[in-house]
């Protein structure tokens, strides 16, 4: 599923795109994604394709993991200034991945 992205226009991404787009953004496989997180790679894929919703907690843990924020997962809605203090936006994830 691909979807063309035009300047200026915010994409009307589903969940489970915005799960598979910030693990993509972040440089993993769903293999490495697995074993970082602990979230198995059956949950992954059947969230990513739609079939299921991760728990809140395995949604924290993909936004960690990520770099992403939290409400964007949750909702595709950037964090409003003042929020939760988080990071915007770091596509390679809150620490630097180790080998």
């Amino acid at each position: 599923m691909s979807q063309q992205l035009n300047p200026g226009v915010i994409p009307e991404w589903t969940l489970a795109d915005r799960l598979r787009k910030a693990r993509e953004a972040a440089g993993y496989g769903s293999r490495d994604f697995a074993a970082v997180t602990s979230i198995s790679r059956g949950t992954i894929s059947a969230a990513e394709n739609g079939h299921s919703v991760p728990t809140r907690a395995n949604m924290r843990l993909w936004a960690l993991a990520t770099g992403v924020p939290f409400e964007w997962l949750e909702t595709g809605e950037a964090p409003r200034p003042g929020g939760d203090g988080g990071p915007v936006v770091h596509p390679l994830g809150l620490e630097p991945r180790t080998h």
